[in-house]
Protein backbone atom coordinates (compact mmCIF):
# COMPACT_ATOMS: atom_id res chain seq x y z
CA UNK A 1 0.00 0.00 0.00
CA UNK A 2 1.33 3.45 -1.11
CA UNK A 3 1.14 5.74 1.81
CA UNK A 4 2.56 9.38 2.67
CA UNK A 5 2.96 10.86 6.44
CA UNK A 6 1.29 13.75 7.25
CA UNK A 7 1.72 16.10 10.47
CA UNK A 8 -1.60 17.20 11.86
CA UNK A 9 -2.38 20.49 11.50
CA UNK A 10 -3.53 23.22 14.34
CA UNK A 11 -6.70 24.79 13.95
CA UNK A 12 -5.31 28.10 13.83
CA UNK A 13 -3.08 26.73 10.94
CA UNK A 14 -5.96 25.79 9.11
CA UNK A 15 -7.68 29.04 9.63
CA UNK A 16 -4.75 30.71 8.09
CA UNK A 17 -4.81 27.86 5.19
CA UNK A 18 -8.53 29.01 4.20
CA UNK A 19 -7.60 32.59 4.15
CA UNK A 20 -5.34 31.29 0.40
CA UNK A 21 -8.74 29.80 -0.63
CA UNK A 22 -9.29 30.89 -4.04
CA UNK A 23 -13.00 30.57 -3.39
CA UNK A 24 -13.07 32.59 0.42
CA UNK A 25 -11.80 35.43 -2.36
CA UNK A 26 -14.28 35.03 -4.87
CA UNK A 27 -17.63 34.84 -2.15
CA UNK A 28 -16.61 37.57 -0.46
CA UNK A 29 -16.61 39.57 -3.12
CA UNK A 30 -18.95 38.31 -5.68
CA UNK A 31 -21.44 37.37 -2.58
CA UNK A 32 -20.72 39.05 0.25
CA UNK A 33 -19.91 42.94 -1.28
CA UNK A 34 -22.51 42.58 -3.93
CA UNK A 35 -26.64 42.57 -2.85
CA UNK A 36 -28.91 40.68 -4.51
CA UNK A 37 -30.27 43.34 -7.65
CA UNK A 38 -33.24 41.33 -8.71
CA UNK A 39 -36.32 44.02 -8.90
CA UNK A 40 -39.42 43.92 -10.48
CA UNK A 41 -39.36 42.91 -14.03
CA UNK A 42 -39.49 47.05 -14.89
CA UNK A 43 -36.32 47.79 -12.84
CA UNK A 44 -34.45 44.48 -14.68
CA UNK A 45 -35.81 45.35 -18.17
CA UNK A 46 -33.77 48.98 -17.69
CA UNK A 47 -30.98 47.04 -16.01
CA UNK A 48 -31.72 48.42 -12.52
CA UNK A 49 -31.18 52.25 -13.58
CA UNK A 50 -33.55 54.05 -11.25
CA UNK A 51 -31.77 56.20 -9.09
CA UNK A 52 -33.55 59.58 -9.90
CA UNK A 53 -36.98 58.35 -11.10
CA UNK A 54 -38.59 55.69 -8.44
CA UNK A 55 -41.86 55.09 -7.64
CA UNK A 56 -42.26 51.37 -6.61
CA UNK A 57 -40.60 49.48 -3.62
CA UNK A 58 -37.49 48.44 -6.20
CA UNK A 59 -36.57 52.09 -5.80
CA UNK A 60 -35.19 50.71 -2.48
CA UNK A 61 -32.08 49.11 -4.43
CA UNK A 62 -30.70 52.30 -5.49
CA UNK A 63 -32.49 54.88 -3.87
CA UNK A 64 -34.99 55.31 -1.01
CA UNK A 65 -35.87 58.79 -2.07
CA UNK A 66 -37.66 57.03 -4.55
CA UNK A 67 -39.98 55.70 -2.41
CA UNK A 68 -41.74 59.42 -2.17
CA UNK A 69 -42.51 59.57 -5.67
CA UNK A 70 -45.02 57.35 -5.30
CA UNK A 71 -48.69 58.78 -5.29
CA UNK A 72 -50.47 54.93 -5.08
CA UNK A 73 -49.99 52.20 -3.17
CA UNK A 74 -48.84 49.23 -5.24
CA UNK A 75 -47.89 45.64 -4.46
CA UNK A 76 -46.28 43.43 -6.93
CA UNK A 77 -44.34 39.83 -7.10
CA UNK A 78 -41.90 38.24 -9.31
CA UNK A 79 -40.90 34.96 -10.70
CA UNK A 80 -37.70 34.67 -11.77
CA UNK A 81 -36.54 32.03 -14.37
CA UNK A 82 -32.55 32.18 -14.44
CA UNK A 83 -29.58 30.36 -16.29
CA UNK A 84 -26.25 30.26 -15.61
CA UNK A 85 -23.77 28.66 -18.06
CA UNK A 86 -19.81 28.63 -17.66
CA UNK A 87 -17.35 27.44 -20.28
CA UNK A 88 -14.37 26.87 -18.84
CA UNK A 89 -11.51 27.11 -21.88
CA UNK A 90 -7.78 25.16 -20.93
CA UNK A 91 -5.46 24.38 -23.69
CA UNK A 92 -7.92 24.53 -26.59
CA UNK A 93 -10.36 21.55 -24.55
CA UNK A 94 -13.91 23.33 -23.30
CA UNK A 95 -16.35 22.06 -21.11
CA UNK A 96 -19.70 24.03 -20.69
CA UNK A 97 -22.09 23.11 -17.82
CA UNK A 98 -25.30 25.33 -17.44
CA UNK A 99 -27.84 25.57 -14.72
CA UNK A 100 -31.16 26.50 -14.47
CA UNK A 101 -33.52 27.52 -11.38
CA UNK A 102 -36.84 29.05 -11.35
CA UNK A 103 -37.90 30.82 -7.73
CA UNK A 104 -39.43 34.12 -6.70
CA UNK A 105 -37.34 36.68 -7.36
CA UNK A 106 -38.43 40.00 -5.81
CA UNK A 107 -41.69 40.76 -3.98
CA UNK A 108 -42.73 44.89 -2.89
CA UNK A 109 -45.10 47.04 -2.12
CA UNK A 110 -45.60 50.90 -0.96
CA UNK A 111 -47.90 52.27 1.21
CA UNK A 112 -48.82 55.97 0.11
CA UNK A 113 -49.89 58.16 2.98
CA UNK A 114 -51.25 61.71 1.63
CA UNK A 115 -50.23 64.83 4.21
CA UNK A 116 -53.47 67.22 4.11
CA UNK A 117 -51.81 69.79 5.60
CA UNK A 118 -50.89 73.03 4.97
CA UNK A 119 -47.31 72.72 4.44
CA UNK A 120 -45.49 71.59 1.86
CA UNK A 121 -44.93 67.93 2.56
CA UNK A 122 -47.51 66.15 0.31
CA UNK A 123 -46.53 61.76 1.03
CA UNK A 124 -45.15 59.99 3.39
CA UNK A 125 -44.75 56.49 1.60
CA UNK A 126 -43.76 53.13 3.91
CA UNK A 127 -41.84 50.40 1.02
CA UNK A 128 -40.77 46.54 1.58
CA UNK A 129 -38.69 45.03 -1.06
CA UNK A 130 -37.86 41.56 -0.94
CA UNK A 131 -34.72 40.06 -3.37
CA UNK A 132 -33.67 36.65 -3.84
CA UNK A 133 -31.26 34.90 -5.97
CA UNK A 134 -29.72 31.25 -6.66
CA UNK A 135 -25.98 31.46 -5.91
CA UNK A 136 -25.54 27.93 -8.09
CA UNK A 137 -22.51 28.12 -9.97
CA UNK A 138 -20.98 24.99 -11.17
CA UNK A 139 -17.11 25.11 -13.12
CA UNK A 140 -15.53 22.26 -14.80
CA UNK A 141 -12.28 22.62 -16.57
CA UNK A 142 -10.60 19.59 -18.85
CA UNK A 143 -7.55 17.98 -17.77
CA UNK A 144 -4.10 18.79 -19.19
CA UNK A 145 -1.74 15.34 -19.11
CA UNK A 146 1.52 17.67 -19.50
CA UNK A 147 0.72 19.05 -16.59
CA UNK A 148 2.52 16.74 -13.55
CA UNK A 149 2.61 16.84 -9.93
CA UNK A 150 5.89 15.03 -8.17
CA UNK A 151 5.13 13.48 -5.47
CA UNK A 152 7.12 11.16 -2.97
CA UNK A 153 5.49 7.70 -1.56
CA UNK A 154 6.83 5.44 1.00
CA UNK A 155 5.84 1.47 -1.04
CA UNK A 156 4.87 -0.99 1.79
CA UNK A 157 8.58 -2.04 2.67
CA UNK A 158 9.11 1.20 3.99
CA UNK A 159 10.91 2.79 0.52
CA UNK A 160 10.88 6.37 -1.16
CA UNK A 161 9.14 6.20 -4.34
CA UNK A 162 9.31 8.98 -6.30
CA UNK A 163 5.66 9.17 -8.78
CA UNK A 164 4.18 11.89 -11.11
CA UNK A 165 0.56 13.07 -10.59
CA UNK A 166 -0.91 14.04 -13.60
CA UNK A 167 -3.57 16.66 -13.96
CA UNK A 168 -6.80 15.10 -15.53
CA UNK A 169 -10.14 17.28 -14.78
CA UNK A 170 -11.03 20.03 -12.13
CA UNK A 171 -14.46 20.70 -10.59
CA UNK A 172 -15.78 23.73 -8.28
CA UNK A 173 -19.35 23.46 -7.58
CA UNK A 174 -21.04 26.37 -5.53
CA UNK A 175 -24.94 26.06 -4.38
CA UNK A 176 -27.16 28.12 -2.31
CA UNK A 177 -29.34 31.50 -2.10
CA UNK A 178 -28.98 35.11 -0.91
CA UNK A 179 -31.85 37.40 -0.18
CA UNK A 180 -31.81 40.54 0.89
CA UNK A 181 -34.78 42.47 2.72
CA UNK A 182 -35.44 46.75 2.63
CA UNK A 183 -37.86 48.43 4.54
CA UNK A 184 -38.12 52.10 3.91
CA UNK A 185 -39.79 55.33 4.34
CA UNK A 186 -40.12 58.28 1.82
CA UNK A 187 -41.24 61.69 1.86
CA UNK A 188 -42.32 63.97 -0.98
CA UNK A 189 -42.10 67.83 -0.46
CA UNK A 190 -43.91 70.29 -2.71
CA UNK A 191 -43.43 66.99 -5.65
CA UNK A 192 -40.04 68.49 -6.43
CA UNK A 193 -38.14 67.12 -3.42
CA UNK A 194 -37.63 63.87 -2.34
CA UNK A 195 -35.94 61.82 0.42
CA UNK A 196 -35.60 58.83 1.95
CA UNK A 197 -34.25 56.19 4.18
CA UNK A 198 -33.83 52.26 4.18
CA UNK A 199 -32.89 49.71 6.54
CA UNK A 200 -31.44 46.60 4.72
CA UNK A 201 -31.10 43.00 5.84
CA UNK A 202 -28.92 40.27 4.56
CA UNK A 203 -28.55 36.43 4.20
CA UNK A 204 -26.80 34.00 2.72
CA UNK A 205 -26.52 30.16 2.66
CA UNK A 206 -23.72 28.74 1.05
CA UNK A 207 -22.82 25.11 -0.18
CA UNK A 208 -19.58 24.70 -1.61
CA UNK A 209 -17.52 21.44 -2.78
CA UNK A 210 -14.48 21.28 -5.37
CA UNK A 211 -12.25 18.30 -6.43
CA UNK A 212 -9.82 17.44 -8.97
CA UNK A 213 -8.70 14.24 -10.90
CA UNK A 214 -4.94 12.85 -10.50
CA UNK A 215 -3.58 10.16 -12.32
CA UNK A 216 -0.72 8.31 -10.58
CA UNK A 217 1.89 6.63 -12.91
CA UNK A 218 3.81 3.79 -10.98
CA UNK A 219 0.33 1.82 -11.20
CA UNK A 220 -1.63 3.83 -13.58
CA UNK A 221 -4.51 4.43 -11.16
CA UNK A 222 -6.85 7.74 -11.76
CA UNK A 223 -8.47 9.01 -8.83
CA UNK A 224 -10.48 11.74 -7.46
CA UNK A 225 -9.37 14.31 -5.00
CA UNK A 226 -11.54 16.86 -2.26
CA UNK A 227 -9.88 20.17 -1.59
CA UNK A 228 -8.65 20.59 1.92
CA UNK A 229 -12.04 22.38 3.80
CA UNK A 230 -14.16 20.96 1.51
CA UNK A 231 -17.34 20.66 1.04
CA UNK A 232 -17.96 23.50 3.47
CA UNK A 233 -20.89 25.42 4.66
CA UNK A 234 -21.36 29.06 5.35
CA UNK A 235 -24.76 30.61 6.91
CA UNK A 236 -24.51 33.78 7.22
CA UNK A 237 -26.61 37.37 7.92
CA UNK A 238 -26.00 40.85 7.23
CA UNK A 239 -27.17 44.04 8.00
CA UNK A 240 -26.79 47.80 6.50
CA UNK A 241 -28.80 51.25 6.16
CA UNK A 242 -29.14 53.86 2.64
CA UNK A 243 -30.08 57.47 2.99
CA UNK A 244 -31.24 59.37 -0.78
CA UNK A 245 -32.33 62.01 -2.15
CA UNK A 246 -34.33 63.25 -5.47
CA UNK A 247 -34.62 66.68 -6.89
CA UNK A 248 -36.36 68.35 -9.89
CA UNK A 249 -33.80 70.53 -11.36
CA UNK A 250 -36.83 71.71 -13.94
CA UNK A 251 -39.83 69.73 -15.27
CA UNK A 252 -37.48 68.00 -17.51
CA UNK A 253 -34.56 66.92 -15.57
CA UNK A 254 -34.59 65.26 -11.97
CA UNK A 255 -30.96 64.73 -9.68
CA UNK A 256 -30.56 61.94 -7.62
CA UNK A 257 -28.15 60.29 -4.85
CA UNK A 258 -27.92 57.95 -2.27
CA UNK A 259 -25.12 56.14 0.10
CA UNK A 260 -25.28 52.95 1.61
CA UNK A 261 -23.28 51.64 4.47
CA UNK A 262 -21.07 48.56 4.68
CA UNK A 263 -22.59 45.67 5.32
CA UNK A 264 -21.97 43.84 8.57
CA UNK A 265 -21.89 40.61 8.40
CA UNK A 266 -21.55 37.41 10.59
CA UNK A 267 -20.39 34.15 8.94
CA UNK A 268 -21.06 31.01 10.47
CA UNK A 269 -18.83 28.45 8.37
CA UNK A 270 -18.17 24.48 8.70
CA UNK A 271 -15.76 22.40 6.83
CA UNK A 272 -14.03 19.36 6.53
CA UNK A 273 -10.30 18.93 7.41
CA UNK A 274 -8.57 15.80 6.11
CA UNK A 275 -5.52 14.30 7.97
CA UNK A 276 -3.50 11.30 7.35
CA UNK A 277 -3.19 9.14 10.63
CA UNK A 278 0.09 7.96 11.51
CA UNK A 279 -0.15 4.39 12.24
CA UNK A 280 -1.54 3.27 9.31
CA UNK A 281 -1.10 5.74 6.68
CA UNK A 282 -5.06 5.95 5.85
CA UNK A 283 -6.86 9.41 5.45
CA UNK A 284 -9.48 10.77 7.76
CA UNK A 285 -11.43 13.66 8.48
CA UNK A 286 -13.37 15.56 11.00
CA UNK A 287 -15.30 18.42 10.97
CA UNK A 288 -14.44 21.89 12.45
CA UNK A 289 -16.46 25.40 12.76
CA UNK A 290 -15.53 29.02 12.82
CA UNK A 291 -17.33 32.19 13.16
CA UNK A 292 -16.17 35.76 11.04
CA UNK A 293 -16.81 38.98 11.23
CA UNK A 294 -16.66 40.65 7.30
CA UNK A 295 -17.45 44.40 6.71
CA UNK A 296 -18.31 44.53 2.62
CA UNK A 297 -17.50 48.31 1.19
CA UNK A 298 -19.41 51.63 1.26
CA UNK A 299 -20.98 52.48 -1.47
CA UNK A 300 -22.51 55.81 -3.44
CA UNK A 301 -24.50 56.20 -6.14
CA UNK A 302 -25.67 59.46 -8.16
CA UNK A 303 -28.35 59.51 -10.69
CA UNK A 304 -29.92 61.59 -13.99
CA UNK A 305 -33.38 61.28 -15.35
CA UNK A 306 -34.73 63.05 -18.42
CA UNK A 307 -38.86 62.99 -18.00
CA UNK A 308 -39.33 65.27 -21.41
CA UNK A 309 -43.28 64.03 -21.35
CA UNK A 310 -45.50 61.30 -20.01
CA UNK A 311 -44.57 59.18 -22.44
CA UNK A 312 -40.83 59.35 -21.90
CA UNK A 313 -37.93 58.70 -18.83
CA UNK A 314 -34.16 58.02 -19.62
CA UNK A 315 -32.25 57.53 -16.00
CA UNK A 316 -29.05 56.88 -15.79
CA UNK A 317 -26.64 55.42 -12.34
CA UNK A 318 -23.40 55.63 -11.13
CA UNK A 319 -22.31 53.77 -8.35
CA UNK A 320 -18.61 53.46 -6.86
CA UNK A 321 -17.25 51.75 -3.73
CA UNK A 322 -16.03 53.99 -1.43
CA UNK A 323 -14.15 51.36 0.82
CA UNK A 324 -12.59 48.32 0.22
CA UNK A 325 -13.89 44.69 2.08
CA UNK A 326 -12.26 43.82 5.55
CA UNK A 327 -12.45 40.71 7.71
CA UNK A 328 -12.36 41.51 11.42
CA UNK A 329 -8.89 40.47 12.53
CA UNK A 330 -8.65 36.86 14.73
CA UNK A 331 -5.94 35.52 13.41
CA UNK A 332 -3.20 35.57 10.59
CA UNK A 333 -6.02 34.20 8.22
CA UNK A 334 -7.71 37.52 8.44
CA UNK A 335 -4.64 39.60 7.95
CA UNK A 336 -3.40 37.99 4.89
CA UNK A 337 -6.52 38.18 3.36
CA UNK A 338 -6.86 41.68 4.28
CA UNK A 339 -3.47 41.98 2.95
CA UNK A 340 -4.20 40.96 -0.39
CA UNK A 341 -7.40 43.63 -0.59
CA UNK A 342 -5.75 46.28 0.16
CA UNK A 343 -3.04 45.75 -2.39
CA UNK A 344 -5.33 44.45 -5.21
CA UNK A 345 -8.59 44.97 -4.66
CA UNK A 346 -10.24 47.85 -7.16
CA UNK A 347 -12.99 50.22 -5.86
CA UNK A 348 -15.66 48.74 -7.77
CA UNK A 349 -17.67 51.36 -9.57
CA UNK A 350 -20.68 50.62 -12.11
CA UNK A 351 -22.61 52.75 -15.03
CA UNK A 352 -26.36 52.00 -15.62
CA UNK A 353 -28.73 53.63 -18.26
CA UNK A 354 -32.44 52.41 -18.82
CA UNK A 355 -35.27 53.87 -20.47
CA UNK A 356 -39.19 53.32 -20.59
CA UNK A 357 -41.52 54.24 -23.72
CA UNK A 358 -45.14 54.72 -23.30
CA UNK A 359 -47.51 53.98 -25.85
CA UNK A 360 -50.91 54.81 -23.85
CA UNK A 361 -50.63 51.18 -22.11
CA UNK A 362 -48.18 49.89 -23.26
CA UNK A 363 -44.63 49.53 -21.80
CA UNK A 364 -41.34 49.71 -23.78
CA UNK A 365 -38.37 49.21 -21.73
CA UNK A 366 -34.45 48.68 -22.23
CA UNK A 367 -30.84 48.96 -20.04
CA UNK A 368 -27.62 48.52 -19.80
CA UNK A 369 -24.61 48.52 -17.28
CA UNK A 370 -21.09 47.89 -17.05
CA UNK A 371 -19.34 47.23 -13.59
CA UNK A 372 -16.09 46.97 -13.54
CA UNK A 373 -13.41 44.03 -12.58
CA UNK A 374 -12.66 44.15 -8.60
CA UNK A 375 -9.34 43.15 -8.37
CA UNK A 376 -5.80 44.97 -10.12
CA UNK A 377 -3.98 42.33 -12.54
CA UNK A 378 -1.40 40.34 -10.96
CA UNK A 379 1.35 37.50 -11.30
CA UNK A 380 1.25 33.72 -9.96
CA UNK A 381 3.23 30.88 -10.79
CA UNK A 382 0.95 28.79 -13.20
CA UNK A 383 2.00 25.77 -15.43
CA UNK A 384 1.38 27.07 -19.09
CA UNK A 385 0.03 24.44 -21.54
CA UNK A 386 3.08 22.40 -21.85
CA UNK A 387 2.85 21.78 -18.17
CA UNK A 388 5.84 24.67 -17.54
CA UNK A 389 5.24 26.52 -14.72
CA UNK A 390 6.60 30.55 -15.13
CA UNK A 391 5.74 33.75 -13.04
CA UNK A 392 2.38 34.72 -15.64
CA UNK A 393 0.68 37.95 -14.90
CA UNK A 394 -3.23 37.67 -15.49
CA UNK A 395 -6.25 40.33 -15.65
CA UNK A 396 -9.54 39.59 -14.62
CA UNK A 397 -7.86 36.92 -12.47
CA UNK A 398 -10.73 35.39 -10.04
CA UNK A 399 -13.30 37.72 -11.49
CA UNK A 400 -14.00 40.03 -14.31
CA UNK A 401 -15.68 42.99 -15.69
CA UNK A 402 -19.71 42.29 -15.81
CA UNK A 403 -22.21 43.36 -18.42
CA UNK A 404 -25.97 43.74 -18.71
CA UNK A 405 -28.16 44.32 -21.36
CA UNK A 406 -31.99 44.55 -20.37
CA UNK A 407 -35.16 44.95 -21.87
CA UNK A 408 -38.55 43.95 -21.35
CA UNK A 409 -42.30 44.79 -21.96
CA UNK A 410 -45.67 45.60 -20.11
CA UNK A 411 -48.94 46.37 -20.02
CA UNK A 412 -51.23 48.52 -17.44
CA UNK A 413 -54.58 47.62 -17.12
CA UNK A 414 -55.32 50.53 -14.73
CA UNK A 415 -55.41 48.88 -11.34
CA UNK A 416 -53.65 45.91 -12.37
CA UNK A 417 -50.03 45.91 -14.27
CA UNK A 418 -47.94 42.71 -16.24
CA UNK A 419 -44.72 43.53 -17.30
CA UNK A 420 -42.10 40.79 -18.48
CA UNK A 421 -38.21 41.26 -18.85
CA UNK A 422 -35.22 39.48 -20.24
CA UNK A 423 -31.97 39.98 -19.20
CA UNK A 424 -28.51 38.70 -20.70
CA UNK A 425 -25.91 39.21 -17.86
CA UNK A 426 -21.88 38.05 -19.35
CA UNK A 427 -18.74 38.11 -17.68
CA UNK A 428 -15.28 36.24 -18.51
CA UNK A 429 -12.54 35.54 -16.07
CA UNK A 430 -9.16 33.90 -14.81
CA UNK A 431 -10.13 31.03 -12.77
CA UNK A 432 -6.72 29.77 -10.98
CA UNK A 433 -6.75 26.62 -8.67
CA UNK A 434 -4.88 23.14 -7.83
CA UNK A 435 -1.87 25.50 -6.05
CA UNK A 436 -1.57 23.73 -2.61
CA UNK A 437 1.60 24.16 -0.38
CA UNK A 438 2.04 21.46 3.29
CA UNK A 439 -1.75 20.50 4.04
CA UNK A 440 -4.00 22.64 2.20
CA UNK A 441 -3.84 19.98 -1.00
CA UNK A 442 -5.93 17.40 -2.43
CA UNK A 443 -6.86 14.90 -0.32
CA UNK A 444 -8.51 10.72 -1.32
CA UNK A 445 -8.24 7.60 0.02
CA UNK A 446 -4.85 6.84 1.27
CA UNK A 447 -2.28 10.51 0.58
CA UNK A 448 -2.65 13.84 -0.62
CA UNK A 449 -2.02 15.70 -3.77
CA UNK A 450 0.43 19.31 -2.92
CA UNK A 451 0.72 21.39 -6.54
CA UNK A 452 3.68 24.27 -6.65
CA UNK A 453 1.55 26.36 -9.24
CA UNK A 454 -1.78 27.02 -10.27
CA UNK A 455 -3.39 26.18 -13.19
CA UNK A 456 -5.23 28.71 -14.80
CA UNK A 457 -8.48 28.51 -16.99
CA UNK A 458 -10.56 30.99 -18.86
CA UNK A 459 -14.01 30.69 -17.75
CA UNK A 460 -16.56 32.72 -19.57
CA UNK A 461 -19.70 33.43 -17.15
CA UNK A 462 -23.31 33.95 -19.56
CA UNK A 463 -26.54 34.38 -18.00
CA UNK A 464 -30.34 34.35 -19.44
CA UNK A 465 -32.56 35.78 -17.15
CA UNK A 466 -36.58 35.78 -17.77
CA UNK A 467 -38.46 38.01 -15.34
CA UNK A 468 -42.58 38.07 -14.66
CA UNK A 469 -44.41 40.39 -12.68
CA UNK A 470 -48.16 40.82 -11.76
CA UNK A 471 -48.49 43.73 -9.33
CA UNK A 472 -51.61 46.02 -8.23
CA UNK A 473 -52.28 49.91 -7.69
CA UNK A 474 -54.76 50.92 -5.18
Amino acid sequence: MLKKSLVLMSISAAFFAQAQDISVIRNSVEIYSNSPNIGSAKFNAMAGSNGALGGDASSLLTNPAGLGVAISGDVSGTISIVSNKNTSTLGGSAVKYTVNNTDLGNAGGVIAIPLLSQTGWKFVNIGVNYSNQALENYVETAGNSKISVPKKLIDKDGNDVNANMSYLGHNYDRYGNQSKMNIGVGANYDNRFYIGAGLNFHYASIDQNETALFGLDVNNTVDSYSKQFTPYSERSNGFSASLGVIGKVSNQLRLGASIETPTWWTIDRTFKEYYTDQNDGYIYYQFFGEDRTFRSPMKATVSAAFVPNKNFALNVDYTLGLTKPKYKVQGDAETVINSFYNDLYKNSSEVKVGAEYRIQGFRLRGGYSYASSPFDAFAINAYNNSGAIANTNYSDMILGARNTIGVGIGYDFGQFYLDAAYQNISSSYKNPFLYADSGTGYYSGDFDVESPASVVSEVKNNRNNFFVTLGWKF
